[in-house]
């Protein structure tokens, strides 16, 4: 019999590559009428935009082998995440940079007199580690800076007010005192040149996987399957009986233009009288390419209902206890392996993700071969 994968994302399709490979066969199922999950590209008919329907996505690590795993399938561009934010009626560079600091604060300082200045204006450290996001983002950055550029965009994107948030969130953020504005700093950073659609397209291409789009699943699939993958949502495969996982979910508002709409392929909206979270302008996800039109969106973060596109779990104390129950759940089930960023209920990177996805698929494949 075939393995069953549920989800036709990065960790479907590279498990179900890895098992083809080894001469099993395996079935691929997806609800949606597409490949790729929330990584989907695909060409916009009026501008002919390549077009990343749930949100950009921009590929980075320090991974080596998941580096030349992408890379040696489709061609990868070289792309710096360079973001700006328009706040208080000005526009900034991000991440926080010595440029950002310099700007926001009227100055012309060196890095080590910045670091100093940020320093006079930070929140002591306490004697324990900040508690919140909040403690954590004035520990940082000082009370001016978290104001301006990381408050509102926070209430915003999470709906909740930052001191109820861990201080986890603000650590994945970087601050320099030099002028990088380069988002991420990983050895490895691009974009396939013809999408991620077509990527993960190819790691489907082979005889050994069958691929069924608008395809839910169904508990009766399981009796013709040896093994199931399962990336759809954790709380989703055992039928919400615990109740539901939280997540935060995006709307998200088209709009096209001609020329270059703003000159930059994402703007922040920190001011929390802007609805809207950001403006990501894709055709400066393809600087390779050239188009006369463009094709922008509007990104409004709310709570996630039965029904909407999950993108952000929300990870606080109702959902990590409630989290507990169904991993217990999930240990117990018998030949039922769950991976992904829903099946495992995380916040997981795209590398991430190939990583664990190629892990499970190799520990699948060696216990087999005992």
């Amino acid at each position: 019999m075939a393995s069953l994968i549920v989800g036709a994302g990065f960790s479907g399709a590279v498990i179900a590559r890895e098992l083809a490979e080894a001469g099993l066969p395996s079935t691929v199922i997806d609800s949606r009428d597409h490949i790729a999950g929330n990584c989907h590209t695909e060409r916009c008919a009026e501008t002919g935009v390549m077009v990343h329907r749930y949100g950009p996505h921009i590929f980075h690590t320090d991974d080596a082998e998941v580096w030349d795993y992408v890379t040696s399938r489709a061609t990868f561009m070289p792309y710096r995440n360079q973001v700006k934010s328009t706040a208080r009626g000005a526009v900034y560079s991000m991440p926080i940079n010595l440029h950002t600091i310099n700007q926001f604060f009227g100055r012309t300082m060196r890095p080590g007199e910045a670091q100093a200045f940020i320093a006079s204006r930070a929140t002591p450290p306490a004697t324990t580690p900040a508690a919140n996001f909040e403690e954590q983002a004035l520990q940082m950055v000082g009370p001016e800076i978290y104001e301006a550029f990381f408050k509102g965009y926070t209430e915003k994107q999470w709906g909740l007010s930052p001191r109820a948030l861990p201080a986890s969130i603000l650590k994945r953020l970087p601050m320099r005192f030099n002028y990088d504005d380069n988002y991420f700093s990983h050895r490895f950073q691009g974009i396939p040149e013809q999408g991620y659609t077509d990527l993960v397209a190819r790691l489907l291409d082979h005889p050994a996987i069958t691929t069924q789009l608008n395809t839910p699943y169904d508990p009766g699939m399981a009796a013709g399957a040896d093994h199931i993958f399962w990336s759809g949502a954790l709380d989703g495969y055992f039928g919400f009986c615990l109740g539901r996982l939280g997540y935060r979910t995006l709307d998200f508002e088209r709009f096209t233009d001609t020329g270059d709409h703003q000159g930059c392929a994402v703007m922040n909206y920190p001011d929390p009288d802007v609805p809207y979270t950001r403006i990501t302008e894709h055709k400066h996800f393809a600087p390779w390419e050239s188009h006369e039109r463009t094709v922008c969106y509007r990104e409004y973060a709310r709570a996630a209902g039965p029904g909407d596109i999950p993108y952000y779990p929300i990870r606080l104390s109702a959902e990590q206890t409630l989290l507990a129950e169904y991993e217990a759940l999930a240990r117990a089930e018998p030949n039922v392996t769950f991976v992904g960023r829903l099946g495992t209920y995380r916040y997981l990177e795209m590398d991430v993700t190939i990583r664990e996805a190629l892990n499970t698929a190799r520990a699948f494949l060696a216990g087999r071969a005992r």
